[in-house]
């Protein structure tokens, strides 16, 4: 597979939703690059320290088919009072052959970039979110089915930490990898099947 994701962290990131995102697209073939948006060396919100591969000043952001933005706090605040960030996430939700995905506290950076309206989206659930997201079809469906990843076009948004696996496989099988064979070989089905 010849597509390529940037992971933005940011101080404060969800280590899972970032973390494991980039796990699962690199066993897909996507060329996966962690992206530093304060800095290279990044802690997440539960004392994880990473290093990623690049600053977002030095990416080339045409190079890339996907934007992926974790959660946690503060890291999906900082992400969303980021100038550069913004530009990036409403470039990328315009065009018609770029995806935005984003997770649990971060698709409030798509609010901020004012590219929500009339559109479904979901986060993690409570009232200040669903007040960020006034103008859009907010989904509020705790239930980890398919409603846990919701696709609008080109936004990808998911609820939170025990959903990252399934958003991964999802942006996995919208670049046109095979989730599926993902999801068999990561014993995703076996454990869906036992619930």
């Amino acid at each position: 597979m010849s597509k390529k994701a940037a992971v933005l962290l940011a101080n404060g990131f969800e280590e899972g939703e970032g973390l494991f995102v980039i796990d699962v697209l690199r066993r897909a073939g996507v060329i996966c690059d962690s992206v530093g948006v304060e800095g290279r060396d990044v802690t997440g919100s539960h004392g994880i320290r990473v290093t990623a591969d690049l600053l977002i000043k030095d990416a080339d952001i045409d190079s890339y088919d996907l934007v992926v933005l974790p959660g946690g706090l503060p890291g999906a605040d900082t992400l969303r009072d980021d100038e550069t960030v913004v530009s990036w996430v409403r470039r990328f939700a315009l065009s018609s052959d770029k995806l935005v995905g984003a997770i649990c506290a971060a698709p409030q950076v798509l609010a901020k970039a004012g590219i929500v309206k009339g559109k479904r989206v979901t986060s993690y659930p409570g009232e200040n979110f669903k007040a960020i997201f006034a103008e859009a079809q907010y989904v509020d469906d705790n239930r980890l089915t398919e409603e846990c990843v919701v696709v609008d076009g080109n936004l990808i948004t998911s609820r939170g930490p025990a959903t990252t696996l399934p958003f991964a496989y999802k942006l996995v099988e919208l670049l046109g990898g095979d989730a599926e064979a993902l999801k068999e070989g990561m014993q995703y089905n076996a454990l869906k099947e036992s619930l």
